[in-house]
């Protein structure tokens, strides 16, 4: 397919639907507070299955998060591509009504190959947020994409904000209390899409199931099929990747470098959210329709790439915060390569393209943790040839003019996109 014939036919999207948009809105920021709900509580979980053994504990929660990112690969193509042949409303309504039976089963697990399958089956389930990013494509028209995005972007924020935070709380008075909670959160949002969420994409314009485009690997050649949408899937990889730095090594680092305690860092990364969704929730729509989703996308990446020196750089905690809001300024480019992405393909390759995007981001999520947990590990030891705590960060900032890079020449040899 031409850009000109995916352009022409992305443009003919569905106007936007209001009370649909708030439903996808919602329905993010209900699985992502029921995920940040368990957070705080699910390695003190584990910990009781083993004795109270920390290190044993801490060796099963990451096989736990490999597992959980490896569903994501493997399901988000696939959850794509059904959304594209029967619609999105079933997919994301039964992904739903799984989540909820998900955290009953982990809420009432015996033990730990109970639990374990539990956080299988919510990677699985969860793999259906990138069948919400297919709907606004189905609902938004180009032009607007990147604002909504934006908001919707917020959502994410603001669960892993208010979902840790009622974890803990509930987790206080029993440790099996948060899965119940998260499980009310998600029943409480398959009941509201049930009677309010209407189909997106219409019958003429769906797909074709095949298997062959449902995988990880049949999915990738949807990215490959335009040299632009290619870069575009490479820079969004390598920067997610980047993004791995904060929640594999940020608190490890902060508690070395400025001797914080978690109250401390907690509140940093308290900060780091909201300044993330005031970003998303209110600064993308002016900025890309000031500058247009090209030059939008670069600024973004490039506030990543200084915010990223500033919080390896910095010799003191309260210099570091200064980095924080150049650093949420990167959540600009996110935004924009969604949009730019999506004018890309045709209505009815939308879900295939974002589960394609989702697989492969979960592919960061195995690859990141190891690389910066051993740059981390290696640069504070005996043996590195220059003690910089800092170098997980500026090694992301590194990446971020990668990604800068790779975006500027292939935008520039393109007038599809703007």
């Amino acid at each position: 397919m031409s850009d000109g014939a995916g352009e022409a036919m992305a443009q003919s999207a569905a106007p936007v639907r209001r009370g649909a948009v708030a439903f996808i809105f919602v329905t993010i920021l209900l699985d992502m507070l029921a995920l940040g709900v368990i957070m705080p509580i699910l390695p003190k979980l584990i910990e009781s299955f083993v004795d109270n053994d920390t290190a044993h504990a801490a060796r099963i929660f990451g096989l736990f998060g490999t597992a959980w990112a490896l569903m994501q690969f493997v399901f988000s193509p696939l959850l794509g591509a059904l959304s594209d042949r029967f619609g999105r409303r079933p997919v994301v309504l039964l992904s739903n009504f799984g989540l909820a039976a998900d955290y009953v089963l982990m809420a009432l697990a015996p033990s730990l190959v109970w639990l374990f399958i539990g956080r299988v089956i919510s990677g699985i389930t969860s793999a259906s947020i990138s069948t919400a990013f297919a709907y606004i494509s189905d609902v938004t028209p180009p032009e607007r994409r990147a604002a909504i995005f934006g908001r919707i972007g917020a959502a994410f924020g603001a669960g892993f904000i208010l979902g840790p935070a009622l974890g803990g709380l509930l987790g206080d008075i029993d440790p099996r209390l948060p899965f119940w909670a998260s499980a009310a959160l998600s029943l409480a949002n398959a009941l509201y899409g049930l009677f309010v969420l209407p189909e997106s994409l219409s019958p003429d314009k769906r797909a074709p199931f095949h298997w062959r485009s449902a995988n990880p690997i049949g999915a990738l050649r949807l990215l490959r099929s335009n040299a632009v949408l290619a870069a575009l899937s490479v820079v969004n990889f390598i920067a997610q990747v980047a993004h791995v730095v904060l929640p594999s090594t940020f608190v490890l680092y902060a508690t070395y470098r400025y001797g914080w305690d978690s109250k401390t860092v907690g509140l940093t990364l308290a900060m780091v959210g909201i300044c993330a969704m005031v970003v998303q929730g209110l600064a993308i729509g002016p900025i890309v329709r000031a500058l247009g989703e090209r030059n939008a996308l670069l600024l973004g990446l490039c506030c990543g790439a200084i915010g990223f020196v500033v919080l390896g750089a910095a010799p003191t905690g309260p210099l570091s915060w200064l980095g924080i809001p150049i650093l949420s300024l990167w959540g600009i480019s996110g935004a924009a390569s969604q949009s730019l992405m999506t004018r890309l393909v045709a209505p009815d390759q939308q879900g295939q393209l974002q589960g394609a995007t989702a697989s492969v981001q979960s592919v960061s999520q195995l690859v990141g943790p190891f690389l910066f947990t051993l740059t981390f590990s290696y640069f504070i030891g005996a043996s590195a040839p220059l003690h910089l705590p800092g170098a997980p960060f500026l090694l992301a900032a590194v990446l971020m003019v990668v990604c800068v890079a790779i975006a500027m020449r292939s935008l520039a040899a393109t007038k599809t996109v703007s």
